[in-house]
């Protein structure tokens, strides 16, 4: 008898006409499929579609990468596929995996698997499956446990998962802790899936997931990372990063997070830090230009994360949180070296961190051109972003403040533009060079350039462009009382 037969859902529902054209589609599109199909069956071997592939193709949102099952051992796949794929590649063969590219489609070929984990190494103990139904019983999550046969295009799914993507449930084909048994970066995938489809998780999976949030500890931080990456960048984060708090899986990876829920917002906008930070992150989402930012994502998260270190309660009771962007910032530069973020990535949202409050007190007209001058030098390449963090901070309830504020950010940003074009402040550098410094003052290459550099460009900063003779006589005079000149 055949998967598709045999399974316990199969019998009792046909596909609506919507997701039979979704599945069409996807092999309309995609001929390579069934072409694919037709060798490995020409072999006798079995070949499906599966997983996040069949998923997409039924939300019409497949992508060009493709995977696929088969009860082909990894050898007998390269035999099958060479001298038809473009180029192959065997990074994943140890666990069942070879990739074929073909056509502009990236294809990943898996044996059939029935992988455990042995509970104390953070990798996969791969044992290779005999039977469809097997396979798609470890898979995470019974929406990626469905199939489609090629080249004949029968529909397959066993757990029930066409009836949960039709309700926006993530539920597991087996028990939830069996399965987060196996891998717990599935309890992080879960919150993930929530956060990109804005699908509910099954309360058996949320249950698990809050008993065995300890078990993540097992899995490195580039797994992590990568998960975590990939929710923020979710459609939804916001019901992602609740998920991850409510079950005790960010105090795993990210504590400062759960932390924020502690503190009591200064000014009594929100009931604490943490929903402020929640609603600075969708204001984000809603200031992006087109796709993730991650950069401006993670900065928005993170930009209040030093408040629990710096509260303090004045005489008059209220709370303040002062230099909380300095504390932020080098914690913020601590945990994402922890969860194994580049550096030039964790460089910039620290940067972020650390600017946020920057503008704050620009309303009160305390701001000199050189103070404008100095916020665009700081922000360098970021200054956009800080634009966006700046607006997205803004969540007041009191609608004449917002106002006020938002009008405040626009004649900043109208200034920025009116001294720029006159300075062009996207490049502000002192105006005489290191080589004309040099010959002026007769030094060689070395640290005293580089002092007269800094103090040619804070004086650029503090009073605009200058004439060629003026710089030139600033420096001598700069010269003379450090002693580097008669």
């Amino acid at each position: 008898m055949s998967d598709a037969a045999s399974a316990p859902y199969a019998d009792r529902r046909e596909l609506t006409a919507a997701q039979r054209n979704a599945v069409a589609e996807l092999l309309r599109v995609s001929p390579v499929a069934d072409e694919l199909g037709r060798r490995f069956a020409k072999a006798g071997r079995e070949l499906h579609l599966v997983g996040g592939s069949v998923r997409d193709a039924l939300l019409g949102r497949l992508g060009n990468d493709l995977d696929f099952c088969t009860d082909a051992l990894p050898d007998e796949t390269l035999r099958i596929v060479r001298g038809w794929a473009e180029s192959i590649w065997e990074t994943g063969r140890e666990f069942g995996t070879i990739g074929v590219q073909r056509d502009g489609l990236l294809l990943e070929i898996t044996t059939y698997r029935a992988e455990v984990y042995d509970q104390v190494s953070r990798n996969p103990v791969v044992q290779y499956g005999t039977s469809l139904t097997e396979d798609l019983k470890r898979r995470d999550f019974t929406i990626n446990a469905m199939a489609v046969s090629l080249p004949d295009h029968r529909f397959t799914d066993p757990y029930g998962g066409l009836d949960d993507l039709a309700a926006k449930i993530v539920r597991t084909p087996a028990s939830p802790e069996e399965s987060f048994r196996d891998d717990p970066l599935r309890m992080l995938r879960a919150a993930r899936f929530a956060a990109q489809l804005r699908f509910a998780v099954h309360p058996d999976v949320r249950g698990a997931m809050t008993r065995m949030a300890a078990d993540l500890d097992r899995i490195t931080a580039e797994r992590i990372r990568d998960e975590f990456t990939k929710l923020l960048c979710g459609v939804d984060p916001v019901t992602g990063l609740r998920l991850l708090v409510d079950t005790g899986l960010a105090e795993r990876f990210l504590p400062e997070l759960t932390g924020l829920k502690l503190e009591i917002d200064e000014h009594a906008q929100h009931k604490d830090v943490y929903e402020h930070t929640l609603t600075v992150v969708s204001n984000a989402v809603s200031h992006e230009d087109d796709g993730c930012d991650f950069i401006l994502r993670m900065a928005a998260l993170l930009h209040d994360i030093g408040k629990p270190a710096t509260k303090a309660v004045g005489p008059d009771g209220r709370v303040s949180f002062h230099h909380h962007e300095v504390v932020g910032a080098r914690l913020t530069k601590a945990r994402m070296k922890a969860m194994r973020y580049p550096k030039d990535v964790t460089a910039k949202v620290t940067a972020l961190v650390a600017l946020h409050l920057r503008f704050y007190g620009y309303g009160r007209g305390e701001w000199t051109d050189s103070a404008v001058r100095r916020y665009v030098a700081d922000a360098g390449d970021l200054l956009p972003r800080l634009h966006k963090l700046t607006r997205s901070d803004c969540t007041t309830r009191n609608r004449r403040k917002a106002a006020q504020l938002a009008a405040d950010y626009d004649a900043l940003e109208e200034r920025i533009a009116r001294i720029a074009a006159e300075e062009d402040l996207a490049r502000v550098r002192p105006d005489l060079d290191g080589n004309a410094i040099m010959e002026l003052l007769g030094v060689p290459p070395g640290p005293v350039v580089g002092r007269a550099w800094k103090h040619l460009k804070d004086l650029r900063l503090e009073r605009g462009p200058l004439e060629r003779d003026e710089a030139e006589a600033e420096l001598l005079r700069w010269a003379r009382e450090q002693g580097v000149v008669e």
